[in-house]
Parts: C-alpha cells; structure tokens; sequence
C-alpha cells in the first residue's frame, strides 16, 4: 500500500512538532532531536502517519502512551521524594481544581464511610473514625501541578500500602482506581507500584489539623512521586484492578503515568 501524505490541512508542522516533544520523555526527546525532529522521524517513532487532525491526535496518544511505558519502566520504588522542613511550607498553600472553591465538593464525615472493592479480600467500607485510628506519619513535600507552579505542605495519614496489606488487596494487580465526589464524578488510576510506594498516603491532615475542604477532606491521596491531578482528593471508593479504567484528565490526553 502505497504511503499518504503527511500534509495536515491548516496545521502548522512546525508546532506540531513541538507539541510532541513535550509529552516525550527526556531522553526520548534528545534522541529525537538529535535525529533531525521531523514528521518522518515522528511517524517512524510511533508507527502511525500524519494526514490528518484524526491521525495525528492518534499520534500524540501514541507518544503519550510510549511516554508512560519509559517513566514506569524507570520508575524506582524504593526512592523517596525530596523532603522539606516545617519553615519551607507554603504559606497560604493554595487551592487548585478545574472549579471554584465555592463549588468544592461539602462531604459530611460523619456519614462519609470509604468504599473498598475489586481484588482484596475484606471489602468491608470504612468510616473516617476506623480510618483515622490507623498508625499516621506525617510527610512535608512537594505539590507539583501540571500547569506549572508547585507548593510545600505538611501532610499526615496511614501509607496507602500499609491500607492495602490491611484489606488483603492482591498487589500484583495493575492499578488501584479511585472514585471522588466531585461534581464530574473525578476518577484516576494509580499504578500498583506506586500505590506501594512508602511516601504514597492516605491523607486526613493538612498540617495539624482535619484536611479541610479545600484540600480534599475527608480523604485525599496525596502521592508525591506524581503531578498534582494524580493525587484525588474528596476520595469515595477505591478498586483494586487489573483493568485500565481511565480518569478524568487521563481520558482527556494527559499521561496517566505523569511522575513528578
């Protein structure tokens, strides 16, 4: 079958280009670079032709997909994230979300109780009492969002893996998916290496009070390995799965890997 046309119709090749460099991995990124950053060298990284605003949406989601394989194939689970001292903790530390705080999700807690599914062996539901009466550790690190900016802030919870150990969940399962209250019905996965990782936490403290509103309450996974949108907040159940179910920004292009 004779090869189509790389021409797509009102698009600049040029910034094509650019946005595809910027969901490559580094290393990937260099060696593209070095091998002359053209279409023809994209279509032969990705196996896919550009010809079109369909194709190279398929493109990019091929690359994003690469990009993901590299940054979980060097992952390393034993290493931690920087660490910082009570004086480093951003002061105020702010709110982010794709809505306004006004329309932050109001959970009450008392009738809150976690929702535990999929490949454990207890899936009883937990009350935020039960919760918070497992052993704590408190984490100050770094919040780093996608769009650029990052903050410090004081954390405390029981490890994510110490939870998972608890329930009997089968941890050589793929993912962990959570489900949050918000509005849109916010989901995103978490690989299980990750999920195990030591800092990665199940979080009901900002600094030393209750995790306020504003930051997740009544619980957030706060995974500081990860951008900021891989740290769910307002959490409502969670599944252990070997199935990718996708999440809100992940199904809308963004790496669902998306270590920091």
């Amino acid at each position: 079958m004779a090869k189509r046309s790389f021409l797509i119709p009102g698009v600049d090749k040029r910034l094509l280009i650019k946005d595809s460099l910027k969901v490559m991995p580094d290393v990937t990124r260099r060696r593209f670079i070095a091998g002359g950053a053209s279409l023809g060298a994209l279509t032969l990284l990705t196996g896919c032709d550009v010809v079109d605003s369909s194709s190279a949406d398929a493109l990019l989601a091929r690359i994003s997909k690469f990009n993901d394989a590299v940054q979980d194939f060097i992952f390393n689970p034993d290493a931690l994230a920087p660490t910082f001292a009570e004086s480093a903790i951003t002061k105020p530390f702010p709110f982010n979300a794709y809505y306004d705080l006004d329309d932050a999700p109001e959970v009450d807690g008392k009738a809150w109780k976690l929702e535990v599914r999929g490949l454990v062996d207890n899936k009883k539901s937990w009350t935020l009492d039960e919760l918070t009466k497992l052993p704590q550790f408190t984490q100050i690190t770094r919040h780093i969002c996608v769009e650029g900016w990052s903050a410090i802030g004081s954390w405390t919870g029981t490890p994510l893996r110490d939870f998972l150990k608890l329930v009997g969940a089968d941890t050589r399962a793929k993912y962990v998916w959570f489900q949050c209250a918000d509005k849109d019905g916010y989901n995103s996965p978490l690989d299980m290496r990750t999920a195990l990782h030591p800092q990665t936490q199940m979080t009901f403290k900002f600094g030393n009070d209750i995790l306020p509103r504003a930051y997740g309450f009544p619980m957030k996974i706060r995974v500081p390995t990860k951008l900021g949108f891989k740290n769910p907040k307002y959490v409502m159940s969670m599944e252990v799965t070997n199935d990718y179910k996708g999440g809100y920004w992940e199904d809308q292009g963004y790496n669902s890997f998306s270590g920091s």
